[in-house]
């Protein structure tokens, strides 16, 4: 919520500055400096686009330079050869880039850090080749001059300061697309997916699709501002495929703020103009600038954007003492915002009417003849275990036994190599992670693995409905539809006994309640089995109990829980039956009592046989 706020203290000043100077600057200013004002518009299109797949995805692109590129070579060909208008030659501007990187995204975008980022390097210096070398077409090394105007609805566009507001408008209205996309769950989707891309794909999350969607996203953009390029500058030129035009866009999303609509607008015209207001120093111009820019780099990381907003939130926070914490505001409380949308969170009493109707396998999960080996090391060997639909089966073992990477298997994070692993009677051996997680399973992690920049309550609201998030459903999304997603996320967190911390930054929360959020965030993608990785570690004993309870009551809604835990106290009151796990093994199974006396398990945890 405060980061809802922040963004909304930043983009009125800057919405309030950019209105003062069209008024007051604009009508006076010179060619010269309308021509640049026009590209750093330019410029600003195409870190929006950017902003997609470097700042939501967390992917270092060094193609957007390139898309870009592709954009102004299909209009400016278009437009000097076949005498196609701007406006009429947009959609094939725009789908050109965004087709050239459905291409790529098939052998690259599963590559990751800096194996992605050389692949798009290689495939910005193979078109450069083929725009350079395909000179009959293209115009090889010398370009194409000559490019007409913008123009719309056949009417050209004659003047500096028309073309620039043309520009400046179609920024302000991809402003708009991009906050609509990222400001509400997709966006949050994002943060999970950027920070922890496991946990993303355990609640039901495809983060490929998304890293997809922000691919294409960044590369329509770059087409748009291509276009907007050739036809503003009348030169086309191998120039706008070079790499310091990659260059300039990644340096617009670092010191404006990779992650902020308003930061790749900020950026754009920090970068376009600074080096002209600095052009006092002649010589010497381009070494200020550079000196400048290290020193925004060093001294403000998260860029100019997000240094701004924190300010603006250590100044409302001073300012406003009610958002303080551990405590929801009033003004703020998700469940007010239910019932203001004329609704009710749906699941104050129980994890939810779903979960009942599907609770009815008597043995939920089986895994049979299940092995896994890491090179030579055999982590699983021929385990066979089975969860029941409202049972509690806890599993121990040494640390190294297994026991996490059988919850891997079980979740698809890692293939089983023999075995078979059903839920409900159904295979899921070889599914991947989200594809299980939308058949019912949910898990924790040994260290909660929540998105440290969103809220408690937006790290459980993300997992609902996890499966329908996309670029469609983002746009379609009104306040109403946000306000119950975060009314039940608030239930959860509430019979979780986190409701306290809802508006705090995940970051932010103590170990203990982050392993609550996290188990509440488990239960709001419905499941029907739900794998926690040592939950109660960081509580105390009287929490502890309190966890005790409330897993019990989740179970008696018809979950079946599968609990690792070191904590006997803990389990063993909780568990119907145990399994201990050593070297990859099954040692023995049964109830609490016959486990722990069992002579293998004593000899496993104390390394001798008992006497």
């Amino acid at each position: 919520m405060r980061r809802w706020v922040a963004h909304g203290g930043v983009a009125l000043p800057l919405a309030v500055a950019a209105c003062a100077y069209g008024v007051f600057v604009l009508p006076h200013a010179s060619d010269y400096a309308l021509r640049v004002l026009t590209v750093a518009g330019v410029y600003a299109l195409l870190a929006l686009g950017y902003g997609f797949i470097f700042g939501q995805a967390g992917a270092l692109s060094l193609a957007q330079g390139t898309f870009m590129g592709v954009g102004a070579y299909v209009s400016g060909i278009l437009a000097v050869r076949y005498g196609v208008a701007f406006d009429a030659a947009l959609p094939v501007s725009v789908g050109l880039p965004v087709l050239l990187a459905l291409l790529v995204a098939i052998p690259v975008l599963r590559l990751q850090t800096h194996y992605f980022a050389l692949a798009t390097l290689l495939i910005g210096q193979v078109v450069l080749l083929v725009a350079t070398q395909w000179e009959s077409v293209t115009g090889g090394a010398n370009g194409i001059g000559g490019v007409p105007p913008l123009s719309l609805l056949g009417h050209p566009i004659e003047g500096r300061l028309p073309q620039l507001l043309l520009v400046w408008a179609l920024v302000a209205a991809g402003a708009v697309l991009a906050w609509r996309i990222v400001s509400g769950r997709l966006g949050d989707a994002f943060a999970l997916t950027r920070l922890h891309p496991v946990a993303a794909r355990a609640i039901g999350i495809d983060t490929g699709s998304l890293r997809l969607a922000a691919f294409l996203l960044s590369a329509g953009f770059a087409g748009l501002a291509g276009s907007l390029y050739v036809h503003a500058i009348g030169v086309l030129s191998p120039d706008v495929l070079g790499f310091p035009v990659m260059i300039t866009c990644l340096t617009i999303a670092v010191v404006g703020s990779r992650l902020r609509v308003a930061g790749a607008i900020a950026g754009a015209v920090v970068i376009i103009e600074l080096p002209e207001w600095a052009r006092f120093l002649r010589d010497d111009y381009l070494l200020a600038f550079g000196c400048i820019l290290l020193l925004v780099v060093v001294a403000l990381p998260g860029g100019l954007v997000e240094t701004a907003e924190r300010l603006l939130g250590w100044v409302g926070s001073r300012a406003v003492p009610s958002v303080m914490a551990g405590r929801v505001p009033a003004i703020f409380a998700p469940a007010d915002e239910a019932r203001m949308a004329g609704t009710r969170p749906a699941m104050t009493e129980g994890v939810g009417p779903f979960i009942a109707a599907r609770a009815g396998d008597a043995d939920l999960l089986t895994l049979v003849g299940v092995s896994r080996r890491f090179g030579g090391v055999l982590a699983l060997d021929d385990v066979a275990l089975t969860v029941r639909s409202g049972a509690v089966l806890g599993l121990i073992g040494p640390n190294g036994s297994g026991k996490t990477t059988l919850l891997n298997v079980v979740t698809g994070i890692f293939p089983a190599d023999a075995g078979r692993v059903r839920l409900g009677g159904r295979d899921i051996a070889g599914r991947a992670p989200h594809a299980i997680a939308r058949l019912g399973v949910a898990r924790t992690f040994q260290t909660a693995a929540l998105a440290a920049e969103l809220s408690a309550l937006d790290n459980v609201a993300v997992a609902r409905g996890a499966a329908r998030l996309g670029v469609g459903s983002a746009l379609r999304a009104g306040r109403r539809d946000r306000a119950v997603v975060r009314g039940e996320a608030m239930a959860l967190l509430e019979r979780m006994g986190a409701g306290a911390y809802a508006a705090e930054a995940a970051g932010t929360l103590p170990p203990g309640i982050a392993r609550l959020v996290e188990i509440a965030r488990a239960l709001a993608t419905e499941p029907r089995l739900l794998l926690l990785d040592e939950p109660a570690a960081g509580l105390n004993e009287t929490e502890q109990a309190d966890l005790g309870r409330r897993l019990r009551g989740i179970a008696e809604d018809g979950v079946g829980l599968l609990v690792i835990e070191h904590n006997m106290p803990f389990l063993v009151p909780l568990a119907d039956r145990m399994v201990c796990l050593d070297q990859g093994r099954v040692i023995a199974e049964g109830t609490p009592a016959a486990v722990q006396s069992d002579p293998r398990v004593i000899e496993a945890y104390l390394g001798t046989p008992p006497p």
